[in-house]
This record gives structure tokens, sequence and C-alpha cells, in this order.
């Protein structure tokens, strides 16, 4: 069995995260495949040293804003940034590397915004990444993670009656992420933990909801179902602080 790591960590800030254990993280955890979301550089405004890991970086256009990475120990084949459409690569949302055996895509969906004001642009976000995962999928399967901004069921939030059409547990939303799954996707820790409550991956910052673990399940890891017999396990780490998200994993056999 040749078993890999794979870590999604939406850190809100990565030079913010640094001065919270960040380095000592990301040893314990020791992922073959580290992916950040919301990173929130510009390039040249942090030297990370990371012996043993090939870095790739995805920067927003506007300052201080969104941004992805991935950090991985096997050199990938080839690497995109984007999914090559203008309008939705403004934001350093998606780095896509490929492997022999799949493609491996960091993402941090847009977020709806308050009474739903981005709405609109993150329908457009969802179907044009939907389009981008399903061309890449004729080749080889595709493994997707991070921040996808969404619970999608109601066991995957504290508060669902009282959240049902906030950002994040729209009916538009959720119907978008049933679509992937209804498309040859598997949400890989439901797949594992179909019934498993309270598992949480975020948590406001307001009202201390970390302490009372009032949070969402929104990181994800989405697998292929050419994959299915190699996923191993997936898991989410509440442990590790520094991020008002905590990082999500799985492991395959490859």
């Amino acid at each position: 069995m040749f078993m890999k790591k794979l870590i999604s960590w939406n850190v809100n800030g990565l030079r913010a995260v640094m001065g919270k254990n960040f380095m000592e993280d990301f040893k314990r955890l020791d992922a073959d495949m580290f992916c950040l979301q919301e990173t929130k550089l510009q390039e040249g405004q942090i030297d990370l040293d990371l012996p043993g890991y090939f870095q790739y970086w995805n920067y927003a256009v506007k300052k201080g804003y969104s941004g992805t990475a991935i950090f991985t120990k096997e050199e990938p084949l080839s690497v995109q940034y984007g999914i090559g459409v203008e309008e939705h690569d403004q934001e350093g949302r998606v780095i896509t590397l490929e492997y022999p055996e799949f493609y491996l895509i960091t993402v941090y969906v847009p977020n709806s915004q308050g009474e739903l004001k981005r709405l609109p642009y993150r329908m457009k976000f969802e179907d044009a990444f939907l389009n981008y995962i399903l061309t890449l999928e004729k080749k080889k399967p595709v493994i997707y993670c991070g921040d996808l901004n969404v619970a999608h069921e109601e066991i995957d939030l504290k508060n669902p009656d009282s959240n049902h059409m906030n950002a994040g547990f729209s009916d538009e939303e959720r119907a978008k992420f049933s679509r992937v799954l209804d498309s040859g996707y598997l949400d890989s820790f439901r797949h594992f933990y179909p019934n498993k409550e309270e598992e949480y991956s975020w948590w406001s910052y307001r009202t201390k909801a970390r302490d009372r673990n009032v949070g969402w399940r929104i990181d994800y890891f989405v697998v292929s179902k050419q994959l299915e017999k190699k996923l191993l396990s997936a898991s989410i780490h509440q442990e590790v602080m520094g991020s008002d998200h905590c990082p999500v994993e799985i492991t395959l056999d490859l």
C-alpha cells in the first residue's frame, strides 16, 4: 500500500496564522499534499521555507484578498492557475496540479455574502467550475478540496433552521453541491460518516462559537467516484487552531 495524506485548510490570512503555530501544525500534520485557501497574500509578501515541498501560489488581483496555495512533496506533471474563464480568474481561487493518477485542485468558492448579494455571481462560478472539473474528468479522476462555502445538509451545521437562506445555507447553494455529487463525486467525509453530527470545520469568531462548537462543515474533499476504492479515511482536525477554519484531511491508497 502506498498511502498519501492530503490536507486542506482555509487559513484566513497566512501571515496572521504564521504567528499562531502554523509551522508547528504544518510539520505535525505532515501531509504529502497541503492545500490552502484565503492566503490573503501578494507575491513576495511571505517567504516560506518548506524543505521537501514544491510550492504553487495563486494570488488575487485585489490585495489582501482570497488567494490559494498548494505545497506538495511530489512534483506535478503540470500546473494550471484558474479555470480558464477570465471573469472567474481574478481572485486567485483555483490551482490544479496534474499527477499520473489524478488531478488535485484547491478551490476557494466565493462567499454569497450578507443578504445573498453575491449569490448570482456565485451561481455562475459554480456552473463554470463544474464544467471545468467534468472536462478534466474525461482524462483522469479529480480530487478537489477547499472552503466550498456551503453546508450541504442540515446535519452539516449547528443551527439549520435559523440559518436557512443565509449565505452558505441557501437552497441554491446546496442544490449546486448536490448537482456535483450527482455528477459522479463523493463528499469524502460523509462517505465514511453519513450520520456523524457536530463535526464542523468553521466557527464564527463572534459569540465564542468555537468554544461552544456552534459551527458549520463547509470545508471538503470532493473525490471522483472512480477513486472510491482508493479512499482510506477522512477526518476533521478540530484540535488545530489559528484560523476560524480547521484543516480537513483524506488519505488514499495510490
